[in-house]
């Protein structure tokens, strides 16, 4: 997890200050997956959601589905780094914001879903779940397929609709899904923390925004 860290502030994909979250809400802290922008970043980035969907699902998973438009690159270079490193030959696929209606058509660009084949959704950072929620129907009017999981890069551990459960889990449990972050906003602020590489007043900022928006 340390490593995952270090890499996203490296990357600057994970900054402090602030910020206004998707959601609308002004946020102590932003992590921007948009920030990879080389081969050699994005090919580790693969390699670190490979090894967390190996040691969740083994061989229990057909296809990668990364959800337009971060999720694209993800569900490739995921893909890439799990045949080259852990001998897994997984499709992938991921979808258009329009349906094309000329040449082959259809909405998913790759792989095509068969029936039976496992899929686990690759994305970013999930707090609503909209993506995810949004992807189910696309993937099930392909083909008889079975979504297994989600593997996100941060789980910034936000309520859902009760106070004592994260967004993420409830999506998962709702959706009948294995969840899976690299990290959590709590292990980034106890690593930071640990090695002195947060200030105090940052420490203090993201504890007010959890306490207003974290789980209990």
């Amino acid at each position: 997890m340390n490593a995952f860290v270090d890499f996203m502030l490296r990357c600057d994909v994970l900054a402090f200050g602030d910020f206004v979250a998707k959601s609308g809400r002004p946020t102590p802290y932003f992590v921007d997956a948009g920030r990879y922008r080389t081969g050699e970043q994005i090919a580790t980035l693969g390699r670190f959601y490979a090894d967390a969907i190996e040691d969740a699902f083994g061989d229990g998973v057909d296809v990668l589905f990364g959800p337009a438009y971060k999720g694209i690159p993800l569900a490739v270079t995921t893909a890439i780094a799990l045949a080259t490193h852990h001998g897994r030959d997984v499709g992938f696929c991921f979808d258009r914001k329009e349906v094309k209606d000329h040449g082959e058509g259809g909405v998913l660009i790759g792989h095509q879903p068969a029936d039976g084949d496992r899929i686990v959704i690759v994305e970013d950072v999930t707090t609503a779940g909209t993506s995810v929620r949004d992807a189910l129907p696309v993937l099930h009017a392909v083909a008889d397929v079975e979504v297994v999981g989600l593997v996100v890069g941060v789980d910034r551990r936000e309520r859902g609709t009760r106070d004592d459960v994260s967004a993420l889990d409830e999506l998962g449990a709702s959706l009948g899904l294995t969840t899976v972050a690299l990290a959590t906003i709590d292990d980034i602020v106890a690593d930071l923390t640990d090695r002195g590489l947060l200030s105090d007043e940052d420490i203090d900022r993201i504890a007010a925004y959890r306490a207003t928006y974290g789980i209990a």
